[in-house]
């Protein structure tokens, strides 16, 4: 019974592996240096498998591969199985000469079916002007370079210099660096005195970019739409923030097996742009009476509910203004109903998203009208001024106009009006001058007696200042806490020993071997020197065994401490088909180690 129950398991999970949807797919940087090594992965959700053809790689050179790698994944959920398996076959190219070019999809055969993966484009930039330290992938590497102005830098970048009032600007802060950035913080922009501004979401964070001769890796920091509100030479002030830079330091220790081990420490940087001079030109005069402040490209259609209505029932009116521009800045167009009609506040609708080229969408408004009496009554057109950018003149939109029939209301509509669209609460009932008053029994309760004197009374008093007394005591310890230094670094040492380590499984699971091990002595390291309060440049294996003996650390847990870093050590050099179970094995490892010493250091 057992035998057939783990069978139909193993029939199940085949039969999920095969029923999900193939997947084949090409992945690579859409931004390499000439000459530079960049990775293509070509990879396929199933292991049934054959016949992998690629094309030539035109206008690359193939440095290594494929490389195949398999990996997969079990999961039970609800008492279901499911099968992931995933084949990737990895191409290490380099471009030949700069420009923009494709590698056309390539094919497999899954069960006896063809699969095309997609293709891709890839743009490759020249090489620097003057020779420096390259890495995989293209811009300068940080361990040999500077924290300079040259390395690292932010740039406002705006979309044109010259513009009329009210044409939209697209702004751009962009930090370019070959330096190792961890963050930007502090981000202070300027006023943006005598523009309108929105910002837009930046959907390609990170890239490479070719500027004045040298490679940078950018990050898009801020991208937003600004609009002029006067004519004139308009300056856009310096935005200034802080870099992160991480720097790789080399810490020499005559007792290690190697000498030295390698740590990072991270570096402050301020950052400045450059002020930004607009020259922005009045729109032409002399400026039709009715312009409001419309530039861009728009059009206008206009409807009503209904052209046949009884006196007293609703009647909605829409304008719809659509196109790109200001539309923000657009003013409710006035409609000049006639005087029976009771007019309420209009009802705007937004519909719009705001792009790099500017504010495209729609802009609807609801006017709701309430003609008192029958009769024949006419709504004019309405009409919208605005200033085309394409023609350099102005227009004027109109709608059309439009005839509604009043007919004369029964009796019960002449006591109360019925509303047909939104808000109905607000022209309920219009026609009645004095509401419903509420009649009936009045429910009449005594006076109370006042509490003052009573032991009520005095509760009330007391326990908030018992609470008052008790916060107060608690903060005051808290805070000589914070101040002790030694104290609060010892509190959070696992803390950042666990953040660290989560970014030594990130390389864990990319097999990245070197930044692996670089992140684990780090951890680690910087572990001890917080927990047992020595500084790191002061801090070797033979004063750490010591005060951990000192604050009561078993001896076999010390010797297992110093262990691990003699093999983190080793095997960040040695060479070896198994690496990646010696990489699992140090990261347990430590792992345990970290808890044992928490569990024996409480403070």
């Amino acid at each position: 019974m057992k035998k057939l129950a783990f069978l139909l398991t193993v029939a199940l999970i085949s039969f999920e592996a095969n029923a999900q949807k193939i997947k084949f797919i090409a992945e690579a940087p859409p931004t390499v240096v000439a000459g530079q090594p960049f990775q293509l992965q070509y990879t396929i959700n199933s292991d049934d498998i054959s016949k992998f053809n690629v094309g030539r790689f035109n206008n690359f050179e193939v440095l290594n591969g494929p490389a195949t790698y398999t990996s997969q994944n079990f999961t039970f959920i609800n008492g279901k199985s499911t099968q992931t398996v995933s084949n990737t076959y990895t191409y290490m190219l380099s471009a030949k000469k700069e420009g923009s070019f494709s590698i056309q999809p390539a094919t497999i055969e899954v069960n006896g079916t063809q699969y095309k993966s997609n293709a891709l484009t890839i743009k490759v930039l020249p090489p620097d002007s003057k020779q420096s330290t390259q890495r995989e992938g293209g811009a300068v590497a940080s361990n040999n370079v500077q924290i300079n102005a040259e390395n690292i830098f932010v740039r406002s970048i705006v979309s044109k210099t010259t513009v009329k009032e009210q044409e939209v600007i697209l702004l751009t802060y962009k930090v370019y660096y070959k330096v190792d950035l961890v963050n930007i913080t502090d981000v202070k922009l300027p006023d943006f005195e005598g523009f309108m501004t929105h910002d837009i979401d930046v959907k390609k964070p990170q890239d490479i970019e070719n500027y004045n001769g040298q490679n940078y890796y950018t990050f898009t920091l801020r991208q937003m739409l600004i609009y002029p509100q006067r004519a004139g030479r308009i300056t856009i002030k310096p935005m200034t923030c802080t870099g992160i830079i991480r720097v790789r330091q080399l810490v020499r220790d005559p007792r290690s097996f190697f000498g030295s081990y390698e740590t990072y420490q991270d570096h402050k940087r301020q950052l400045s742009t450059g002020a930004v001079t607009l020259n922005v030109a009045p729109l032409p005069e002399p400026k039709p009476a009715d312009f409001s402040g419309a530039v861009g490209s728009l059009t206008m259609n206009s409807s009503i509910s209904a052209s046949s209505i009884e006196a007293n029932n609703s009647l909605t009116f829409t304008l719809n203004i659509s196109g790109s521009g200001n539309l923000k800045l657009i003013k409710t167009p006035k409609v000049d109903f006639p005087s029976d009609f009771e007019q309420y506040d209009p009802k705007e609708d937004n519909s719009f998203s705001a792009t790099p080229s500017g504010f495209t969408g729609n802009k609807k408004i609801e006017y709701v009208v309430i003609p008192r009496h029958n009769g024949k009554y006419e709504i004019p057109p309405v009409s919208l001024t605005y200033f085309d950018l394409q023609s350099n003149t102005y227009k004027t939109l109109h709608t059309e106009g439009y005839t509604v029939n009043v007919a004369k209301g029964t009796a019960s509509s002449s006591s109360a009006t019925v509303y047909n669209g939104v808000d109905k609460e607000q022209v309920e009932q219009i026609a009645s001058d004095i509401q419903y008053i509420k009649t009936g029994n009045l429910h009449i309760r005594p006076k109370v007696e006042a509490c003052a004197g009573t032991l009520t009374f005095w509760l009330f008093l007391a326990i908030p200042l018992f609470v008052a007394i008790l916060l107060g005591i608690i903060f005051n310890k808290k805070a000589k806490e914070n101040a002790n230094i030694a104290l609060m670094r010892n509190k959070k040492a696992n803390k950042v020993a666990k953040k660290r380590l989560k970014t030594a499984e990130k390389y864990l699971n990319a097999s990245q071997k070197e930044f692996f091990y670089d992140e684990m002595l780090s951890a680690i390291w910087l572990y001890i020197s917080d927990k047992l309060n020595i500084p790191l440049s002061s801090l070797n294996k033979d004063n750490a065994a010591d005060e951990l003996r000192r604050k009561g650390v078993a001896d076999d847990l010390v010797s297992d401490t110093i262990k691990m870093l003699t093999d983190c050590e080793y095997e960040r050099y040695a060479f070896g088909a198994d690496t990646r179970g010696a990489m699992d094995k140090i990261y347990n490892t430590a792992i345990t180690i970290i808890e044992r010493i928490e569990n024996s250091i409480k403070r």
